[in-house]
């Protein structure tokens, strides 16, 4: 059992001024409350405070930490107050134990890969200190370390669990060692047989791959004292997980899995790196497509290293790591590992090499307190999303600000329409209520409720906006149609006009065309809107009926009233120039947001180009017109994407899923398949205008699998 000295020497190796007096002070208090409870090991249960806050050490995390990881199970599972941790321990403390004991009590009920990426997103977005994560990634993986002594039912489900929102977590934060640790655990439990298969199928050529790694670090100690370069060279086994699931994907058997091996090598230099990957290369032959260059591209997490699988000595694949120093402490230590930076002990050019860090340090250059610089990175992190929960535990993400009514119309526009109030965590709130981070939500209906055109102030997502738009407009119209109707009968009243059935009359349909109306209903409501006068129809109906036209009615009049325009393209106005016949370019086909300029064609009206369209650029600038955007909230565009993707079952099903979280309808999906073995898809979108194409591209990219996104000419 871990012990308080191991603790406390372990944090101060690598922090010599650290409160070693406060880290007492929360064991002796953790033992307090604690007592007289054990594990299901049989072993006291303070066991498993000191094990966590070991490992917390063990990720060079702060005093913070470690004393928030001494006292983490307090408030869940003893009667103290967070109260009571805030007063003898500090608000930092008490609000990192608060974190933890919330994502404690979340219930995860689904292993779906897109409910799991919610799951995440949500842990993210409920944490207000990135501590918070970290003391709950060393609780989960002592507990996953004792997992056999739970019945085999519990120890699935927790593997899931793990496997589905702990491990990502865990590469999201850069500690990969914890990653890898939690899925051999997990591939432990969830398929025993085949971990059993791989441990023994390692264990018969085990001392055949430490001859072979011992040659190869042989062979490599002498190239690098060749080109007098400063190396250190580590030969390892891959693990185990990551063995399983290339036999999985490649359907292998692990006899059948060579590439079992992976060196890493560490230099000074970044210039270094790119030296030995050339010196590699020479040595053995690089296998095509197996190569990443993680420095000039880091991931999220600020990971850097350069990636190849060659073919070594004796035929066999194996995979090198070339890093520096710096690089293989980033990827040891994740995000813990950026702290010393605000401590004043880095050198500029190597916070250069990490664009992610740097751009936290523009922001804030003189922080010195770690918690400052947490929030910092908090702020890039987080996403600005807030996710929910459904009743029957299904998590679902809305902008900030989101509201019950978003809420409903996201589960059916029919909902959304009958809404008629909403409970969040068991209490009534005003529909107005703007949702938060982890609320269960559950609506009330009634038949006699309908949409109000004031919801539109509040509510935040398209879909509802869209919806209950729809919806008072369906509603105005039929209001016009009454109103109309009244204003024409009390015309032809007035005009000494009789007709037997004005809602079926020939006549009236034949002006409603002549107007480029398609049905009576039409007309009235135009009448109703105010856009057509009932004037005009009298006017236009009484030759029919055989009446004398007004002499007052002039040329002019007469001339207007014959001629028939075609409607103009929605969302753009010409400026200058009034009821021009308009028509977006083939060639570019601009959206809303983009900058837009009009060409007079001959006898087709205006043609709506982008700014920089190649067809335009050499056009008459004579016939150049300035055209502003003025899209009406029905208004939708075509807009088609380019994806580029690894043909794998899943790819293409995430991509549509995220195209309809954006609310975007997709028209049409033409999939082709590359002799590379790439997907190809071409998708034509419906969108409201160039942010809302932005977003969906942006969040296409992020689709695991997907390689490229980029817009096309539809």
């Amino acid at each position: 059992m871990i012990r308080l000295t191991d603790i406390t020497s372990q944090l101060l190796t690598y922090h010599p001024k650290a409160d070693t007096m406060l880290v007492e002070k929360a064991y002796v208090y953790s033992a307090k409350v604690h007592q007289g409870q054990v594990r299901l090991s049989g072993m006291p249960y303070l066991s498993h405070p000191l094990e966590v806050a070991f490992i917390l050490t063990q990720m060079k995390m702060d005093v913070v930490s470690v004393v928030a990881g001494l006292l983490h199970d307090t408030v869940e599972d003893t009667d103290t107050e967070i109260s009571e941790i805030e007063r003898l321990f500090g608000k930092e403390t008490a609000n990192v134990v608060d974190g933890v004991t919330k994502i404690s009590m979340i219930h995860f009920s689904s292993s779906e890969e897109r409910q799991a990426e919610n799951m995440r997103k949500m842990i993210l977005a409920m944490t207000t200190d990135i501590r918070v994560i970290m003391v709950k990634l060393a609780d989960r993986l002592h507990n996953m370390r004792t997992l056999g002594f739970h019945p085999p039912d519990k120890q699935i489900s927790i593997s899931q669990e793990t496997l589905d929102i702990f491990s990502p977590l865990a590469s999201r934060m850069g500690i990969y060692w914890l990653k890898s640790s939690f899925e051999d655990l997990c591939l432990y439990y969830l398929e025993p047989e085949i971990y059993n298969q791989i441990t023994a199928g390692i264990a018969d050529r085990r001392g055949a791959r430490e001859k072979f790694i011992k040659e190869v670090r042989e062979l490599l100690d002498r190239k690098m004292e060749e080109y007098e370069l400063n190396a250190t060279i580590k030969g390892r086994h891959k693990h185990i997980h990551s063995i399983y699931m290339k036999m999985k994907d490649q359907n292998l058997t692990v006899h059948q899995v060579y590439d079992l091996l992976a060196f890493r090598m560490i230099v000074s230099t970044l210039k270094d790196c790119y030296e030995v990957l050339g010196i590699i290369h020479s040595m053995w032959k690089p296998i095509p497509g197996r190569f990443k260059d993680y420095i000039s591209l880091p991931k999220e997490n600020m990971y850097q290293s350069l990636h190849t699988t060659v073919l070594g000595p004796y035929g066999h694949r194996m995979e090198v790591q070339i890093r520096t120093w710096e690089m293989d402490r980033i990827a040891e230590e994740g995000i813990a590992a950026h702290w010393k930076y605000k401590e004043g002990t880095s050198n500029g050019s190597d916070i250069q090499q990490f664009s992610w860090l740097t751009k936290l340090l523009e922001w804030q250059k003189n922080l010195k307190d770690p918690q400052e610089f947490m929030e910092m990175v908090q702020m890039d992190l987080f996403p600005n999303d807030v996710y929910v929960f459904t009743p029957k535990g299904d998590v679902k993400e809305f902008p900030k600000g989101a509201t019950p009514i978003d809420f409903a119309y996201s589960i059916h526009s029919d909902i959304g329409e009958k809404c008629s109030g909403a409970k969040v965590n068991g209490k009534m709130v005003p529909l107005r209520y703007q949702m938060q981070n982890g609320d269960i939500v559950s609506i009330l209906t009634s038949k006699r409720q309908h949409p109000h055109k004031d919801w539109l102030g509040f509510v935040k997502t398209p879909r509802a906006k869209s919806r209950i738009r729809q919806w008072v407009k369906e509603q105005e119209r039929e209001e016009s149609i009454s109103i109309g109707r009244n204003l024409l009968e009390k015309a032809l009243e007035h005009a000494q006009l009789e007709l037997s059935n004005i809602v079926n009359n020939k006549q009236i349909l034949a002006i409603a065309r002549d107007l480029s109306l398609n049905s009576i209903e039409d007309l009235f409501a135009n009448i109703g809107y105010g856009k057509v006068s009932a004037r005009q129809v009298i006017t236009r109906l009484k030759p029919q009926l055989g009446v004398e036209r007004d002499r007052s009615e002039g040329l002019v009049s007469r001339m207007v009233s014959r001629l028939t325009r075609k409607k103009s393209a929605r969302g753009v106005k010409v400026k200058g120039l009034d009821d021009m016949l308009v028509r977006f370019a083939n060639c570019c086909h601009p959206l809303p947001g983009e900058r837009v300029i009009g060409f007079i064609t001959r006898g087709r009206g205006v043609s709506i180009h982008k700014t920089g369209c190649r067809h335009i650029l050499d056009a008459d600038k004579d016939r150049l017109v300035d055209v502003i955007w003025d899209p009406s909230d029905e208004d939708l565009f075509f807009a088609r994407i380019k994806i580029t993707s690894i043909e794998k079952k899943g790819v293409l099903a995430g991509i549509s899923s995220v195209i309809s979280q954006k609310n975007a309808n997709i028209i049409q999906a033409d999939v082709r398949t590359t002799t590379d073995k790439k997907g190809i898809t071409f998708f034509t979108l419906e969108v409201e205008g160039y942010k809302q194409l932005e977003g969906i591209i942006s969040a296409v990219k992020r689709v695991k699998g997907v390689l490229l996104v980029e817009r096309v000419a539809p």
